[in-house]
């Protein structure tokens, strides 16, 4: 059977580059196969894939791999070497041992630079990624950063905001949730993150506020309860905590999925003075 050796790398070059310098065999030398060209993502940062080949080797250099237990690569350190340690979780040659040439051998590239949770200025990253995603939208806006322990606010003034807040505000979410993933990708901790475009969170959070305040009042009116609608979960924890205080009634969140409806019930207090009437 001719063996076959699976390599990642993040474009098919790298994966080619690094199947040769792991099996010691020259570039022209080398057969493979095309499993996954891979994919940069989202501007290189979020939803990026690998390349993966698969390298068949010619009966003749069997001997030649099994022998060399695929060798380790030339960046690796003297003490690294003496330790023998493996590659790769999927690798793990033995000194005694050959690797086996029945299974395919995943190898994959060294890790890059800067890993997840490595909190290496993870606020530019996430001001650079929204600069470039808001200027292929429209022109002259400008980006600053409010933040603190628990939030990061990234505010865009200028350009067209309509376009940029979107309709109910959805362009703002999927904003808000590309720039999130960076940014939490890249911190030690976990941080809320939200994006503002020339106030709008703040216009509505007032609007509602007013909305909890009325329709707190028909339930206190009617005895019955009221929604307020699907909401995200960031509207709904406004008008939570609008109506935190008040004691006539309650509020609860129901259905599944992003966009849940918001109950205003009936609370205790009211109940009680109800009847007590």
């Amino acid at each position: 059977m001719t063996p076959n050796f699976e390599f990642e790398g993040k474009n098919v070059d790298k994966a080619v580059m690094i199947a040769c310098e792991q099996l010691n065999i020259l570039r022209e030398d080398l057969r493979y196969d095309v499993i996954s060209y891979g994919s940069t993502g989202i501007f290189g940062l979020v939803g990026a894939k690998k390349a993966k080949i698969r390298v068949s080797m010619p009966e003749s250099d069997e001997k030649k791999v099994l022998s060399s237990n695929v060798k380790e690569p030339k960046t690796k350190s003297a003490s690294d070497k003496k330790d023998k340690a493996p590659l790769t979780d999927s690798v793990k040659p033995q000194a005694t041992e050959a690797v086996s040439v029945s299974q395919p051998v995943s190898v994959s590239e060294e890790s890059p630079a800067h890993e997840a949770g490595d909190d290496i200025n993870s606020v530019e990253l996430g001001v650079r990624i929204l600069e470039r995603i808001v200027g292929l939208i429209t022109e002259g806006a400008v980006v600053t950063v409010d933040q603190s322990p628990e939030r990061i606010l990234f505010n865009v003034e200028g350009g067209n905001s309509a376009i940029l807040i979107g309709k109910r505000g959805q362009t703002l979410e999927a904003l808000q949730y590309i720039v999130e993933k960076v940014v939490n990708k890249h911190s030690m901790e976990k941080r809320r993150v939200q994006i503002d475009v020339e106030g709008y969170l703040e216009a509505k959070r007032d609007r509602l506020q007013k909305l909890a305040e009325r329709l707190s009042i028909k339930v206190k009116l009617s005895g019955k309860p009221v929604t307020a609608g699907q909401m995200n979960s960031h509207d709904r924890r406004i008008i939570h905590l609008a109506l935190k205080e008040d004691t006539d009634v309650r509020t609860q969140s129901v259905g599944d999925g992003l966009y849940r409806k918001l109950m205003i019930f009936p609370g205790k207090s009211f109940q009680r003075k109800r009847r007590q009437g």
